[in-house]
């Protein structure tokens, strides 16, 4: 069985790196003003890839941390994918040519599929579709907008388009430490060839292990993201890998 590939998350609101109670910007704990530092730490720590999302850029539409992923890529040697605000194919090839490994499309997915189509034609394996859900209905624009189309439905959509992976976070669960919803990511996995990535409520090794024995018998769980237990110091990255490579 190959190995679960952890992402740690680095999420940055006004050029700290924060952590979210259910994507609530209101409810934001500071664990690192300083982003490339934490990048570094991560990657000094073993980590393969890093995870990171401009929330202030989910919220406006646009990208607004710019300086501090640009500090972000000038330090770490391990790929990055980046999220949050990027609606077009000209930001889309402005973050892979600054050094981005892969970008995640969240918001722009839903209301312009066309854009996924085109992104991954024109930059093959480096798309990702963020899938943010709360009571498994895909919510947009920062999780301020719920709409009306189930998680799997928007998914199924670009199952022809190239997209590298899925990533599915539940919201009501994210930052919370109450576990992962495996039950739905094991649902979605099921049902689609393109990978899936664990999102949203890692609180111990355990889900970690849940997840890596969901994983034994769904071929198409790929990895997963870790933020709050991280910086909690509820996981270590050198236990989570651990157990995620076995």
């Amino acid at each position: 069985m190959t190995s679960l590939t952890l992402y740690p998350a680095i999420d940055l609101k006004d050029g700290a790196c924060v952590r979210l109670k259910r994507g609530d910007m209101d409810e934001a704990t500071i664990y690192e003003t300083d982003p490339a530092k934490q990048a570094q730490a991560f990657e000094q720590a073993g980590s393969q890839w890093l995870h990171v999302v401009d929330l202030n850029g989910a919220f406006a539409g646009r990208p607004v941390n710019h300086a501090a992923v640009l500090a972000i890529l000038a330090t770490a040697t391990i790929p990055v994918q980046l999220g949050g605000g990027i609606r077009d194919l000209a930001g889309i090839e402005t973050w892979l040519q600054a050094g981005v490994a892969r970008v995640i499309l969240g918001s722009a997915a839903v209301k312009n599929p066309i854009l996924v189509h085109q992104a991954c034609k024109s930059f093959p394996g480096r798309i990702a579709v963020g899938i943010d859900a709360r009571d498994n209905l895909v919510a947009v624009e920062g999780w301020a907008e719920t709409s009306t189309l189930p998680a799997a439905d928007l998914a199924r959509r670009f199952e022809d388009a190239g997209v590298a992976a899925i990533i599915y976070t539940d919201i009501a669960r994210d930052g919370m430490l109450c576990g992962l919803n495996l039950e739905q990511t094991v649902a979605l996995a099921e049902t689609l060839s393109t990978p899936v990535i664990a999102s949203g409520g890692v609180s111990s090794l355990g889900d970690l292990r849940a997840l890596r024995h969901a994983a034994a018998t769904t071929a198409g769980i790929e990895g997963v993201i870790v933020g709050r237990a991280l910086y909690d110091g509820r996981v270590d990255i050198a236990s989570a890998l651990g157990i995620l490579s076995t």
